[in-house]
Formats: C-alpha cells, sequence, structure tokens
C-alpha cells in the first residue's frame, strides 16, 4: 500500500459502509436535522455532530495503533486481521451472515456507561451540544467501526491508525449530511437489497485486497519481526 493508499482505502470503506451507519447512527442526525427551525442552524449543528464522532474515530484510531505496535510489532497478523474483519463487515451489510452482531454486543457493555452521559445534551440545543453528543456517538457499538479499527491497527502505528480512522469518519459524512437533510429518502435508497450487494461488494474487495497484501508480504515475519516493525516506513514503497 502507498502512503496514501491505506486514507485513500480507509475513506472509501467509510463511504460504502454508510448503508450501514444510517440504520445506526441515521436517526440522530436525522433528528438534528428536524429539531432547530433554521436550516443554517441544523447544518451547522450536522457539521459539529459530525466533528465530535469523527474526533472519537480519530482518538480511537490513535489509542489503538500505539497499542498495537507495542503490543505486536509484526505487522502481517495485524493485516490478516483487518482482511478478515472487513470481510465479515461484507457479509453483514449483504445480510449474509451476522458475526459481528457478538462484537457489537461487547462494545454495547462500553455504551451502557457512556449512554446516560448523552441524555445531558438532548435535545440538542446548541453546536457545542451538538459537539459533545457527537463525540459519545463514536463510541456506539458498530461493527463497521469495529472492522475499520481493525483495518486502522494494522496500519502499525498510532499517527498511521488516527489517520485511517480520520478517513474513515470522513467517509461516513455524505450519508450523516444526507440523513439530516432527507432521512427517509436516503434510508430507503441505501437498504435497497442491490445497493447494500453493491457496496458489499465492494467491501469485500478490500478486504480480499488486504487478505491478499498479508499474504504477499508473510516472508517479512519470517525474516525477524523487528526488522518489519523497523522497516515499516520503508516497506510501502515495494507496494
Amino acid at each position: 500500500m502507498t502512503d496514501w493508499g491505506f486514507i485513500a482505502a480507509a475513506l472509501a470503506i467509510g463511504f460504502l459502509g454508510s448503508s450501514h451507519c444510517i440504520g445506526m447512527c441515521g436517526g440522530i442526525a436525522g433528528a438534528l436535522g428536524m429539531a432547530v427551525p433554521g436550516r443554517q442552524t441544523a447544518w451547522g449543528q450536522l457539521a459539529c455532530y459530525s466533528a465530535g464522532r469523527l474526533g472519537s474515530y480519530t482518538l480511537m484510531g490513535a489509542l489503538a495503533g500505539a497499542l498495537g505496535a507495542a503490543a505486536l510489532p509484526a505487522l502481517t497478523p495485524l493485516r490478516l486481521a483487518a482482511g478478515l474483519m472487513l470481510v465479515a463487515m461484507a457479509l453483514y451489510i449483504a445480510g449474509i451472515w451476522r458475526g459481528l452482531v457478538w462484537l457489537e454486543k461487547g462494545g454495547a457493555y462500553l455504551w451502557r456507561y457512556l449512554q446516560p452521559l448523552s441524555a445531558h445534551f438532548l435535545p440538542v440545543r446548541s453546536a457545542p451540544q451538538a459537539l459533545a453528543l457527537g463525540s459519545l456517538w463514536g463510541w456506539l457499538p458498530c461493527g463497521l467501526v469495529y472492522s475499520a479499527l481493525t483495518f486502522a491497527l494494522a496500519q502499525g502505528s498510532g499517527p498511521r491508525a488516527a489517520l485511517a480512522m480520520l478517513a474513515f469518519g470522513l467517509g461516513t459524512v455524505p450519508a450523516m449530511f444526507a440523513t439530516g437533510a432527507a432521512a427517509a429518502r436516503v434510508r430507503g435508497f441505501v437498504q435497497k437489497p442491490a445497493v447494500r450487494l453493491l457496496f458489499a461488494g465492494a467491501i469485500l474487495l478490500f478486504g480480499l485486497w488486504t487478505l491478499w497484501g498479508a499474504l504477499g508480504h508473510g516472508g517479512h515475519a519470517a525474516h525477524g519481526q523487528a526488522q518489519e516493525a523497523e522497516a515499516a516506513g520503508h516497506s510501502h514503497h515495494h507496494h
């Protein structure tokens, strides 16, 4: 992967996975869009909500990337995990396999503690409230976010993982804005089986591409994990 390739991939994963996002977070975006009489104010609140969510995703990426780099210097197992998670996400969006539900159930334990905090910011009447709500909503248990996080983790460092999660979040923004503006119409479109299958197919290709890259470079680990970690920056020029 080139230095910019992983950012483009994360952006595309966010955009293509938006059909899942709309089911999970579309309600809050729609509520923000309809909660205020002035359209300009609504757009401002949606922007603040999205900024808060992106901030949470970036923080998640930075923490996960730093922990991953410290715990597992070899990138190959992380890339394999990222590819498998993306394949699982594609099957989830297509409605073929619901295996990611158990991951969302795991995240629900954390959400139990965060959800009561969101009550303090509802109904949203100001930009700071929307920003705070968005930053909390970023931690909502979501298979797509966990898939993206595994992909970010496979980048091998805190800064690169943070960038990947920021790009992923930016990819989901168009759907959130569209949902806020025309909730029912957008949700109806992305829930169409053909659209979901198209998006799922594209994410499946990203997953297979990630797996292929991991298997194709599996020999690096055999030559020494430390060498791979040290040369992670240089390895991008060989892709």
